[in-house]
Formats: C-alpha cells, structure tokens, sequence
C-alpha cells in the first residue's frame, strides 16, 4: 500500500510538471476530447431508445452518464493496472501521462491572457472572439467589461474545475478517479444545460456534477484564500524593499499598484455572503473569492443560446474593472494551483 502512495505521489507530481512545461496539448486524440466524442456518440443513439417525454428523456440521460463512466474510468484503471503489473517505473510513467491530460492550470493562465492581450491589442472585438473561445454565454453583445469579467470569472470557476478538482479525486484514487471526474465535468459541459434540447436530458449529469464537486470547490476557495494572502503578503514586502533600496518596482509588484488591497477578513466576509450566490452550489465558491480578492463585482446578468439568464451579482463593487484584472486573477490560480499540488504531495508523502 505504501508503494502505491509512494507512485502516485511521483505520478501526480510528474503530471504537475508537464503541465507546466506543456500546457494542455491541442490534439484529435486528447482524452478530454475522447470523452467529448463518446458522449455526443452516446447521446446520439440513447436519445432514439426513448419516448420524448420528461421521464423518458432523464432516462436516456442517465443511460448516458452510466455508459459514459464506465467507459472514461474503465480505460484508465486496464491501462495503469496493466503497466503496474508488468514494471512500477512503467505505471508510475503511465499515470503521469494520463493525469498530465487532466490538467488545466498552464492552458488556463494561456487562454485568459489571450483574452487580455486581445483586449488591449486588437480592441473589443478581438477580445470578444476570444473570450468566446473560454466561456460557454454570448460574448457578441459583451461590453469591455463584461469580457473582462466573463474571463476573471472563468479563471475563478476553472481553478476548482480544472485544477483543484481533478488534482483532489487523482489524491484519492490516482488517474482512474481524475478520470471518473473529467468525464462528469465534460459531460454537464456538454448536456447540462437548461434549455430545450438539455432541459431533462442533462439532469443526470448535472446532478452529479453539482455532487463530485461539493468538497473540491470549497477546498479551492480556501486554498484560493490562503493563497491571497500569500500573494498581498510577498507584494507588500517586495514594494517595501524596492522603496527602501529605491529600485523601480518589478513586473509583479506594478500589477497590483493602486488597487486596493483587501484584508483577508474583507474576502472571507465576502465569501460567506456570496458563496451560493448562483444556481449551482459550487460555482460561486472560488468566484466569490476571487470578487472579493479584487475588489470587483462579478457574475450578474448573463446570455445563453439567445436567451438572457438573470443571476445575482457576486461581491461589492468598489471598482470598475479593468486589463490587469485577468492577470491578478491568473495569478491567484497558479497561487492557489501550486498550494493545492505542495499540500497534496506532502499527504500523500506522510501516508507513505
């Protein structure tokens, strides 16, 4: 048992590693992007088995997340016990691969900052195109604004979902159960949503995405938390040191020049207010921490497929937002990405 702890702790590490190096490689045969294929195939020929009625088509849909997992978990449990029986450095490789494609720190401080040079390069339009390319609303019609905050949103939601979240279920049960996760984050990304062709379809899966992610989603917001204060702790030291030796202030410190650092019981005041301030239980978790780290308004009002979706806001608006908003909240992530990797490892290093 202590072996199996000592080879996922090298695999997830590994797998941080490459993430970092690589970022998430845009490739047909990603296994996200399997999943993606199985679950459009799976949907396709589930839906027909089925009277069109309300009860009939969650039926379908829970035929649909049955198969499905089967399939995302099967595979990687036949691939890692296959090469683990054969040689531990085989599986232990194995497993680093296949938790690498799991996740998403590296692409998601990518795509974001692709949104902010947008923004300040080419102008709203560009931006808009590229926010479209991270968020699942209508960004046609967005104000500068609101594209900056569909994209600090993102990066907020997506530290649990993307990083935290899959990190959490590969501790617990290496890359069998980081799959077992992606298959259900992919599917309510697919079919989850309430409109006429998801309304019933997708109750399944929406259902147990709302579930597997009640405890990674509050672990992110408090990592997200810590990590603030780790944040606003070293720029406060590094603006003192370069005021004190006269230097100009590096790169860093400027980013969070003239904004107003909140004390971490202003966050964690914000937190508890607007931590279920949206329909689901958990994507309010990291965004109201991040609202209340930048001192932003957030969420609100939003467009869907053409239709508009009244949301409550999250957080107080004390300032407009603006550019640097998507790096300070990209920084936040990677923070937040490497406390949740550090404090992995060392469990799992205790449990060995």
């Amino acid at each position: 048992m202590g072996k199996m702890i000592f080879y996922r702790l090298l695999a997830i590490a590994i797998a941080g590693i490459l993430d970092q190096i690589f970022g998430d490689p845009r490739v047909a045969w990603h296994p996200i992007c399997l999943i993606g294929n199985l679950i459009s195939w799976t949907e396709k020929w589930t839906r027909p088995l089925f009277p069109k009625t309300k009860s009939g088509e969650r039926a379908a849909g829970v035929y649909l997340v049955v198969f499905v997992l089967l399939i995302a978990t099967a595979v990687p449990v036949a691939i890692t016990l296959g090469l683990y029986h054969l040689h531990w450095f085989a599986g232990v490789l194995a497993e680093s691969v296949l938790l690498y494609f799991t996740f998403a720190a590296r692409s998601l401080e990518q795509e974001s900052m692709v949104v902010s040079h947008a923004l300040e390069g080419e102008g709203l339009d560009a931006g808009r195109k590229a926010v479209s390319m991270i968020v699942g609303r209508d960004t046609k019609k967005l104000t500068e604004a609101g594209v900056i905050k569909a994209a600090v949103e993102t990066v907020a939601e997506n530290t649990s979902d993307g990083v935290i979240a899959p990190l959490f279920y590969a501790f617990v049960g290496g890359a069998p159960l980081a799959y077992f996760y992606k298959a259900v984050n992919t599917m309510d990304s697919m079919v989850g949503y309430k409109n006429d062709r998801y309304q019933y379809y997708g109750t399944a899966a929406a259902r147990l995405d709302d579930l597997v992610n009640l405890i990674p989603a509050r672990l992110s917001a408090l990592l997200m938390m810590i990590s603030y204060e780790f944040v606003i702790t070293f720029q406060n030291r590094s603006e003192q040191r370069n005021v004190d030796r006269k230097e100009k202030l590096s790169q860093k410190s400027r980013l969070w020049q003239g904004v107003q650092k909140r004390s971490l019981r202003d966050v964690w005041r914000i937190y508890r207010r607007d931590c279920h301030a949206h329909a689901s239980p958990n994507s309010a978790q990291t965004e109201s921490v991040m609202a209340g780290a930048l001192g932003v308004q957030l969420a609100g009002d939003a467009s869907y497929f053409g239709v508009v979706h009244h949301k409550p806001t999250i957080g107080d608006d004390l300032r407009p937002v603006e550019h640097a908003d998507i790096e300070r909240a990209v920084m936040l992530m990677k923070a937040t990405a490497m406390f949740g990797w550090l404090l992995t490892l060392i469990v799992l290093a205790l449990l060995t």
